[in-house]
């Protein structure tokens, strides 16, 4: 008879990749975020910054290719 043997579906570095991908995702939006106007009657071209429009989005996918390395690293290859 075969043991049902639990435990985690990852191994120790899946999991800290995963937390590091999500920490530059979640850096990524926080480098998106604000430029906006208090006044709707008033623009802002702050909303146009290289910050919001190249660097941003670049993090957030860097933040997501790191993530799906997470999922897809075999955790038994050494």
């Amino acid at each position: 008879m075969e043991e049902n043997k639990q435990g985690f579906l990852f191994g120790k570095a899946n999991y800290k990749f995963l937390l590091i991908g999500l920490g530059v995702i979640a850096l990524g939006f926080i480098l998106m975020a604000g430029g906006g106007s208090d006044d709707p009657k008033v623009f802002n071209e702050a909303i146009f910054s290289f910050r919001r429009i190249r660097l941003a989005p670049t993090v957030v996918l860097i933040g997501f290719g790191i993530t799906i390395y997470s999922i897809l690293k075999n955790p038994k290859k050494h």
